[in-house]
């Protein structure tokens, strides 16, 4: 047994645990749209794009932009939006991510909420717009709260996917 490493299991289990903490708390994260939860209005947050989009600007090194994609298809099928709702607007904002900060310097905790703030307001407007095209004549004034509080939400994710974060990496 090596002292600095640790047993051959326990290398492993930090190997895995590196790997699938964040794909897993994403897929967990997905999960939860399906608690029987009823609201007359969107008020509920995504919390699988929320734990996504932290994962990404506080690690942008984990994940490609094509990882988006299947977790956009399997939050699809979970959440049962449209086939490819999730898929093109997570792949669009991990895209839009990469472009931002390869032209941004300096990065902060307001500047990813910023970045997280901006997400949000696209990805719900995509998924309104989705739903207008699929003839749902919902008017933009109802997700303008669902918009607000994934916003507030943003902070709180991030403290437990940072809390995570710390957990994954530690030996």
């Amino acid at each position: 047994m090596n002292r600095i490493a640790g047993s051959q299991r326990a290398v492993a289990y930090r190997e895995y645990r590196r790997r699938f903490v964040p794909v897993a708390t994403t897929v967990i994260a997905c999960l939860l749209g399906l608690f029987p939860l009823v609201v007359t209005t969107p008020l509920v947050p995504d919390f699988g794009f929320l734990v996504l989009i932290t994962w990404r600007l506080l690690r942008p090194e984990i994940w490609m932009p094509t990882t988006a994609l299947w977790l956009g298809l399997f939050d699809d099928v979970i959440s049962a939006h449209p086939l490819g709702q999730s898929m093109a607007l997570w792949t669009l904002t991990f895209l839009l991510f990469d472009l931002i900060e390869s032209r941004v310097d300096y990065k902060d905790f307001w500047f990813d909420w910023l970045f997280a703030a901006g997400a949000i307001i696209l990805h719900t407007s995509g998924a309104w717009y989705i739903a207008v095209l699929m003839d749902s004549p919902t008017p933009y004034s109802l997700m303008l709260p669902q918009i607000g509080l994934s916003i507030l939400a943003y902070p709180v994710i991030a403290r437990l996917v940072l809390g995570l974060d710390r957990w994954r990496l530690a030996r």
